[in-house]
């Protein structure tokens, strides 16, 4: 494709606009707040220490800066497949194939890992019915739910986001009133910040490791984004989900990340558990006040799982039939049903999905491994390359289409470089970091197997 060619005008896809402005808010809000929040922080506070909220915050700015440029073309262009489609007209067809295909095998393992995670977490409940069973029962529902319509997939992650949001607030709100040294259980203060070591115990080293590690918990903010095709209004959705995003990030992560680190010693034995061992810390004067906190994290962790599985089938499907529409996939996944969705592309992403959870049961320690250990990595490059795709595509709207730019990215270009350079450290520095070797080999596998991919897709595919 020429690099130097107008951006097209948006037309109509045949998908059914019927998300409402509060489900796409809902989606917007509770699409950064992952399990990876409240189970795989801890892991980062224990390799960290207090200072893991400095990783949170830089990682979370990272996040902030793609959303703005996300929102900018998405305001101007919203297109199936979101991002995909925006690489794919800036960089040319080889950017859009990559893009498109790593989002969807990024999201096709996240689907595996939630159903895998949920089932664990029922099982605890109900330890008689094999994992397997919930783990089918989980894969089918939601299967199913995305088959119904966009509509009842959009109703359940604004359920779903809404009780993340209640959670994470209640938290927040909870904490700051401890640290205040309102309950009556907690001396309050910031202590623990410097008393076991200092704010950064283990130097500078693991907070940028920290930062590398948390990328994977961001993800999912720009679903919003790949949604925007199938709102009633997507240019004022997009705008006002990638305005919030801001406070989200500082609120919802670095915030809480903040509260559990003041609350909780970094070197406890619970902090693996940050959120209920933060909560259980407080000594609510309420009878069994640790049981119940147990069990409504667990809760709140399900919901969380569910909501990445919910939006993991819905992403990997609209991306896939993306893909389609280019020529990039095979046509008949381009294909709605009666009820506007794209039956095909859902079946199929289930069909990967399904074949992923058998590998996390017969090969956990082979296939199973390498899957989980690539998936992050090619987020990151996912990213890069929208960071670099808007520096093409501010240009042209600029030169063709000026009107349309409703939503500009901040100090345009030097913050859009900012954010290339960051992620090229990021790349560059899970070299040196041995826990990110393997993630890394795995991950650039993963991209030439995707580049041998768009070979083959030269060579004997149809073109669009």
């Amino acid at each position: 494709m020429n690099n130097d060619s107008a951006i097209p005008a948006t037309g109509p896809t045949g998908l059914r606009r019927t998300l409402k402005m509060r489900h796409m808010q809902m989606i917007a809000l509770g699409g950064v707040i992952g399990a990876g929040l409240f189970v795989g922080s801890g892991v980062v506070i224990q390799a960290t220490g207090p200072a893991a909220v400095l990783s949170f915050a830089l990682t979370g700015t990272l996040v902030v800066l793609v959303m703005r440029m996300l929102g900018e073309m998405a305001a101007a262009y919203p297109a199936v497949g979101g991002f995909y489609e925006y690489n794919r007209l800036a960089l040319g067809e080889l950017a859009g194939f990559m893009t498109g295909w790593m989002y969807w095998y990024f999201w096709i393992i996240v689907v595996a890992l939630e159903a895998v995670a949920g089932a664990k977490i029922l099982g605890e409940w109900m330890p008689g019915v094999p994992l397997w069973c919930f783990t089918l029962a989980l894969m089918t529902l939601f299967t199913l739910l995305n088959l119904l319509s966009v509509r009842s997939w959009g109703e359940a992650e604004y359920w779903f986001a809404s009780v993340k949001v209640l959670a994470i607030t209640l938290f927040l709100v909870l904490g700051v009133v401890a640290i205040a040294g309102f309950t009556p259980g907690y001396v309050g203060g910031f202590a623990n910040l410097t008393a076991f070591g200092g704010f950064m115990p283990k130097g500078i080293v693991p907070v940028l490791t920290g930062a590398v590690a948390a990328t994977g918990f961001y993800f999912g903010s720009e679903i919003v984004t790949v949604a925007a095709a199938e709102s009633a209004e997507p240019e004022r959705a997009v705008a006002q989900a990638t305005q919030s995003v801001i406070s989200r990030v500082l609120v919802f992560y670095v915030g809480s990340i903040f509260i559990v680190v003041t609350l909780v010693p970094w070197n406890s034995a619970g902090i693996l558990q940050p959120y209920v061992t933060a909560l259980t810390s407080l000594h609510l004067p309420i009878p069994h006040a640790g049981e119940y906190i147990g069990t409504g994290m667990k809760a709140v962790i399900l919901t969380a799982v569910l909501s990445a599985l919910n939006s993991g089938l819905f992403a990997s499907s609209r991306m896939v039939m993306a893909l389609a529409l280019h020529g990039d996939a095979p046509s008949g996944l381009r294909r709605l049903s009666g009820n506007g969705v794209p039956m095909r592309a859902i079946l199929l992403s289930t069909a990967f999905g399904y074949v992923a959870v058998v590998m996390s049961y017969v090969s956990p320690e082979h296939v199973f491994k390498f899957l989980v250990d690539s998936y992050g990595t090619v987020a990151i490059f996912v990213y890069l390359l929208i960071a670099i795709s808007e520096l093409e595509m501010r240009r042209r709207l600029e030169r063709d289409a000026p009107e349309r730019l409703r939503v500009r990215m901040w100090l345009f270009p030097w913050l859009t470089y900012l954010a290339i350079g960051t992620m090229l450290a990021i790349v560059g520095a899970m070299a040196f970091i041995p826990d990110q070797r393997s993630p890394l080999l795995f991950g650039v596998i993963s991209a030439l197997a995707m580049l041998g991919g768009y070979a083959l897709r030269r060579q004997f595919g149809a073109r669009a």
